[in-house]
């Protein structure tokens, strides 16, 4: 399988299977919930589209943050993990807007398939990837800003690319290197009260979920689904 990589400001011109990676923390957010029993996540990339979900989706439990991590007005919780964990998702549709995870999903208008990953899930990933059996796929990293090296998402990257070549990577790396990220330090020195420690605790979990969460497009929608590997 060949890979390849690329990044927010490019990912609109891949092809093919791509993988949409953000750790965090959108997609350790969305992994989350599904292990504690949603049924299905509506990504939207405009705060202006929450309106409209809320009226198909009255019971929906809304998630959004601001690029920095900020909470949006108007949604039930920020895009937080560890504040998640806290609530009973179990059957409820959750609709989530970020700038970086839910913004490259949307933009990969070209894929044929698109899975949305975090350090928690990316062997899971792999294997859904190889089960598919794609000659090739685009790893996209979106954690990339003129203030942050991203590389929480690049080390999930190199851990998922390892997989498909079928290495066994250590964790200890991977977590590590979520931690010394610029975004992870800034978790990390609990000063911030959008951007807790607990947050990066849980980010930086590696391969704790055994499922893929493909995306599918449907009437104008985005909807992210867990599907074990």
């Amino acid at each position: 399988m060949q890979v390849f990589r690329s990044d927010l400001a490019h990912c609109g011109q891949a092809r093919g299977a791509v993988v949409v990676i953000d750790v965090l923390r959108a997609f350790t957010t969305a992994a989350h919930a599904f292990a504690r029993g949603a049924q299905s996540i509506v990504a939207i990339d405009s705060i202006e589209a929450l309106a409209a979900l809320r009226r198909r989706y009255p019971d929906a439990l809304a998630i959004g943050s601001k690029a920095g991590g900020a909470p949006v007005a108007g949604f039930d919780l920020g895009n937080s993990p560890s504040r998640l964990d806290r609530l009973d998702v179990a059957g409820r549709t959750l609709i989530l807007y970020t700038v970086g995870g839910v913004r490259g999903i949307a933009a990969c208008a070209g894929a044929t398939t698109i899975l949305a990953a975090g350090l928690v899930n990316a062997r899971a990933t792999a294997r859904h990837l190889l089960a598919l059996g794609a000659p090739a796929v685009t790893l996209i990293v979106t954690g990339t800003w003129t203030d942050r090296d991203g590389d929480e998402d690049t080390a999930c990257a190199d851990r998922i690319e390892a997989f498909l070549r079928g290495e066994q990577p250590a964790p200890e790396m991977h977590a590590a290197r979520v931690r010394r990220s610029d975004f992870g330090r800034r978790f990390a020195a609990g000063i911030d009260p959008n951007l807790p420690p607990a947050d990066l605790e849980c980010c930086a979990e590696v391969d704790v979920f055994d499922f893929a969460m493909p995306i599918e497009r449907s009437g104008g929608r985005l909807t992210i689904t867990a599907l074990p590997a």
